[in-house]
């Protein structure tokens, strides 16, 4: 009888240390999948619908940013999400879900007094000041006797993009790491005031 109890004995702990491994290849899986948090490091080369390569990071430094912190274009990160280090994918994004549509509003006249002379002609790209101060590229529209039409869309807005891209790396969030500079920090909700006591 004290045989069978060990032998019991023994066959649980096994089973408890089988149960424990699975567990943690698992866990140790589930590390490396893009998900809220993650922080990812990323190799891609973005390109037009007509095949023509916009730009590429390949042979560069990663793209590194926080999954879920809305650091890229919405369409690619939904596509991001469940992908594992090593994997690979072609992500179609429309321009709802990458840079939006071309809005109507972007176009507005400017004195041409106020404009340089090497941006007086259609297509030119002058740079611009934006709210918070930063550097925002804006493109020559058209030309009119006093005026110019400048066009302050993002210059891939409306434009449907496809990226392939190759997760290099997924890293669980790190309370102390920083966004990586240039991209921009998810915006924070203001605290809500405190509700008024209810009459006595």
């Amino acid at each position: 009888m004290g045989i069978g109890l060990s032998a019991l004995m023994l066959a649980a702990a096994v089973n408890m240390l089988a149960f424990a491994a699975a567990f943690a290849a698992e866990k140790s899986q589930n590390a490396n999948v893009v998900k809220d948090g993650s922080v990812v490091s990323l190799e891609y080369t973005l390109s037009g619908e007509d095949g023509k390569t916009i730009e590429s990071n390949k042979g560069k430094e990663p793209l590194r940013y926080t999954h879920g912190g809305q650091q890229i274009v919405p369409g690619l990160e939904k596509n991001l999400t469940g992908m594992k280090t090593g994997e690979e994918k072609r992500v179609k994004v429309k321009p709802e879900e990458g840079y939006g549509l071309v809005d109507p509003k972007g176009f507005q006249e400017f004195p041409k007094d106020k404009i340089p002379s090497e941006g007086l002609k259609v297509g030119a790209v002058l740079m611009a000041r934006g709210p918070q101060g930063q550097q925002v590229p804006v493109r020559v529209h058209e030309i009119k006797e006093k005026t110019v039409v400048l066009d302050l869309n993002h210059p891939m807005a409306g434009k449907t993009l496809v990226f392939d891209i190759k997760v290099l790396d997924v890293q669980p969030a790190s309370a102390s790491q920083p966004p990586q500079s240039g991209q921009p920090a998810a915006p924070q909700q203001p605290a809500k005031p405190a509700q008024p006591a209810a009459p006595k």
